[in-house]
């Protein structure tokens, strides 16, 4: 079982120039970038042509770091105090959700654990502290 933790930014539509930034700055190499246009369609949620070109997951790496980000929709505001929260992967869906749950103790869900298109299991809790965690567990979807 691995578990790691990564900061995760959430930018206004500018997250593909701080990528550029970073790889200028911090000789970051970029190892993976979609854009919501990019992503697998939803009927139910038709995509905003404003959003396409929104960057809607990257990650970059940075010495033996990384750091994992998106934007946000437009006209979704970015607030102070949520733009930064970790992103915490494991490679075990019950393990996921044994860490979701003890997170959730005196805290609040914001997306509850569940089968996304990029992750057998995916959620977003924010701890009793404020602290947001994105938990996703890695593999491939089952949908």
């Amino acid at each position: 079982m691995t578990m790691r933790l990564t900061p995760y930014l959430m930018m206004d539509g500018n997250a593909k120039e701080a990528i550029e930034f970073y790889q200028k700055a911090l000789e970051a190499q970029v190892l993976f970038l979609q854009t919501f246009g990019e992503m697998p369609a939803n009927p139910e949620y038709p995509l905003p042509e404003a959003a396409r070109d929104r960057v809607g997951h990257a990650t970059i790496k940075i010495g033996e770091s990384e750091l994992m980000f998106s934007d946000t929709f437009p006209g979704q505001p970015v607030q102070i105090g949520n733009q930064v929260t970790i992103c915490l992967s494991t490679d075990s869906a019950d393990k996921s959700k044994q860490l979701f749950e003890a997170l959730q103790e005196g805290g609040s869900v914001v997306m509850p654990l569940q089968e996304t298109h990029f992750s057998p299991g995916y959620g977003i809790v924010t701890d009793k502290f404020g602290i947001s965690f994105q938990i996703y567990t890695e593999g491939q979807h089952h949908m």
